[in-house]
């Protein structure tokens, strides 16, 4: 049997942030679970999570999630999800946005530092270690007078287009990481 790969997408809970810059991760999960005709149901803690499903021609195994507890909490449910399921770090891929690459740009690491990102912060600070997947997505620069103005506005008319295929390559890199794994999609989508 093949071993799960857990994809969590970082977000914010809540109509309000739906459409902004911070909620990439929730925007990924979520165009997977749509393509794949799953659905989000609760999960054992403060998460939303989706039945295990596999994918083609692999037959590996995704879960998505989407944690409720804010971004700068995102690790309570990312540990809980580990101590439930009884996972190896190594089974999560963690995606989110990062004001630091260019609007549109991906970038996939097998594991790192936090670079900033408050919800990674979290994850590392909760998970006791930084040995996970990220998949990062370029918001674009701050533009506002301070970081979180920006990640919490929404994107632009003139955004939307290059979004949703961002959005697209980021579902693919998933895919080819659960397929192929992490050096293969970094060589990829990098």
């Amino acid at each position: 049997m093949s071993q799960k790969l857990f994809v969590v997408g970082l977000g914010n809970p809540g109509k309000q942030y739906a459409k902004t810059r911070h909620n990439v991760g929730f925007m990924v999960v979520e165009a997977l679970a749509e393509n794949h005709q799953q659905a989000f149901r609760a999960g054992k803690g403060d998460y939303l999570i989706s039945e295990a499903f596999r994918i083609a021609p692999s037959g590996e195994e995704l879960v998505l999630i989407k944690p409720l507890t804010y971004m700068n909490n995102s690790g309570q449910a990312v540990r809980h999800v580990r101590d439930y399921y009884k996972l190896a770090i190594e089974q999560f891929l963690i995606i989110s946005d990062d004001f630091q690459l260019p609007f549109g740009k991906l970038r996939l690491r097998a594991q790192g530092s936090e670079g900033g990102h408050n919800g990674l912060r979290s994850i590392i600070t909760h998970l006791g270690a930084q040995n996970f997947a990220r998949l990062r997505l370029g918001i674009g620069e701050v533009t506002a007078a301070n970081n979180a103005d920006y990640v919490l506005s929404t994107f632009s008319k003139a955004e939307a287009e290059p979004l949703a295929e961002m959005i697209q390559r980021a579902c693919d890199a998933v895919l080819d990481v659960a397929t192929y794994g992490v050096s293969y999609a970094m060589n990829k989508y990098n």
